[in-house]
Order: structure tokens, then sequence, then C-alpha cells
């Protein structure tokens, strides 16, 4: 069933961003245009994404914008996988900001490849063609056509990145529980302060306690603590956290297009986020194929589930 909750960790963080865009506004357009231009834009061919021909004509998608936000994560020099998939929604329609989070292990189609694999290898592969935009665009493309989605924008933030964010506001608040005390080597469990390395290990624990689906908790975790530093910072320390912020970003969203997004995502009259992840429960379930795991799901159901959640707000 669809889930009304607090605002998730990964709108947070977007929107966190957009926020002290707009307080920055304040200092002048000039400011925000220069200091917008320090994420790393990524130009994306809009005409070869894998949006559906037939989409318009089967829902109403004026005023709904779907924007893809993958978190990479590149350990050990290996080409980074995006273990964290969600596509944030500003639906003007019906007054909603929507977050869809798609599980990582998701057994899916991907263009270009022989037989189906995991929708977070979609980035990797995407990378490894050695096309400069391949990674968000092979990960796009794979989220429309299985999906049945419009999705032509993208953000993306490399989790090994996040140490010297992490450390530049002070380190994070986490609640460390027994067992994750015993793998990060720490001396007590409980509410501890985590600098940058502490909360990237924290974030990537995953065989040993809980498996994915709370390696996925984990990295909220870890967003949620970041943005609440943001959101007690002094306005004086924005500059140079958005300093510091910025250049882990890759997108393709240009500055007047990442103000654009901020001031409609803003003027929505709504106090919490409507959440969903797909595929739903009851609709998929964890199999081995050749010894490897993956989460195998129905496909059209789902896809129909999330144009009646994302479009049609049911």
């Amino acid at each position: 069933m669809k889930k009304r909750r607090k605002m998730s960790p990964g709108k947070k963080i977007l929107i966190g961003i957009i926020s002290l865009v707009l307080i920055l506004c304040v200092g002048g357009y000039a400011y925000v245009h220069t200091t917008l231009n320090k994420v790393n834009n990524i130009e994306l061919d809009n005409t070869d994404l894998e949006i559906s021909p037939t989409l318009e004509s089967e829902v109403d998608t004026t005023d709904i914008t779907n924007i893809a936000i993958f978190g990479i994560d590149s350990s050990d020099g290996e080409i980074g996988r995006s273990d964290s998939i969600m596509v944030l929604t500003i639906d003007k329609q019906h007054d909603k900001l929507k977050v869809s989070s798609i599980i990582r292990d998701s057994y899916v189609e991907i263009l270009g490849r022989d037989g189906k694999d995991k929708i977070n290898h979609a980035y990797a592969f995407g990378t490894a063609s050695g096309n400069a935009n391949g990674g968000p665009t092979l990960a796009i493309k794979t989220l429309n056509k299985n999906f049945n989605l419009n999705i032509k924008d993208f953000v993306s933030v490399n989790f090994s990145s996040l140490p010297k964010l992490i450390d530049s506001v002070g380190g994070i608040q986490v609640n460390i529980t027994s067992e994750e005390k015993n793998i990060l080597n720490l001396a007590s469990a409980g509410n501890q302060t985590l600098d940058g390395d502490e909360a990237l290990a924290y974030s990537r624990i995953r065989h040993a306690v809980g498996g994915d689906f709370v390696r996925s908790e984990r990295q909220r975790t870890v967003i949620t603590a970041l943005f609440n530093k943001f959101k007690s910072a002094s306005v004086t320390s924005y500059p140079s956290l958005l300093d510091d912020l910025l250049p882990l970003v890759d997108t393709n969203l240009v500055p007047t297009d990442l103000l654009s997004l901020a001031i409609k995502a803003n003027s929505l009259p709504i106090s919490e986020l409507s959440q969903d992840r797909f595929p739903r429960d009851g609709y998929g379930e964890g199999k081995l194929i050749n010894g490897i795991y993956y989460y195998v799901f129905d496909i059209e159901e789902t896809a129909k589930q999330m144009t009646d959640y994302i479009f049609l707000d049911k």
C-alpha cells in the first residue's frame, strides 16, 4: 500500500540543497549562479532516453516533473554502481512531493546487455562504456524502459565523497548497535559522533548485519544526520557548505533549471513527503539465479503501480 511518511532522507538532501540555494538568492543572483556552476554538469540526449511515445496518451503528465536520484558507491577503485535509486516527483497537479525508492537488486532488462541483471548495475555498465554521460544515460533508460516513466533529469552523489563533507560539519550523530560497534571498532554502542571515514564505513556494512535492506537504511540514516547538521548550521556557513557539497553532485540540470525546480518544489503547500517503495511487498521475492541473488518481481504490475502512484496519485 502507498504510505505517508515524514520527509525522506533522499528528498531531504535535495530540498536541503534547494533551501540553501534560495536563501543565497537574497545575497544576489550572480553569486548563486556562480555557486551552482560548481556542480559537475553532464549533458544528456533527451531524445534517446527510452521514454514511451504513448505515455502522454495514457496519463496526464502536465506539471509533473520526475528526477532520478542516484547514490553511487565506487569503493576500492571500482566503477560505481547506483546502490541507492530513487525517483523524486514534483507533482503540481496534486500539490505533492513524492519519492519512489527502487530496490537495488531488482531483476530487470538493461539495454545492450544479454538477459536480465540487477538494476543498480546499469549505471556502472553505462560508465564502463567510455561515454562521458553513459552512466546516468543507461540508468535513466533502464528506469524508463522497465517502469514506463518519462525521466529526463538526474542528480547523483558519490558516497565515497561523503567523508570530506561530513568532516566539514564536525561529524554526525548516529545510534550504533552493539553488532555495528564491533564491526566499526568503536568503544561503545549507543549515540556516537562519527567522523567522515567512520560514517562511510557504517553506511557500507552489508552482509554481517541485516543485509541489503538494512544497509540502505544505514545510508538513509547518514544522509538524514547530515541534513540535520545543514539545518542547524548558521546562515554565514552556507557558502562554505555549498562549496563542499556542490562539487560532489553530478547532474544534467543547469543553474537556471535548479533554481526553477527549487521555486516549484518550495511553492507546494505540503508539510511532509509521500513515499513508496517499488516493487511493493507481495509482488516479488529474492531468488538465487546461477548462484547470484536477485529480486525477481512482477514487472508489468509494478510498472502499472508506479504509473498510478506517480502520475495519478493513487
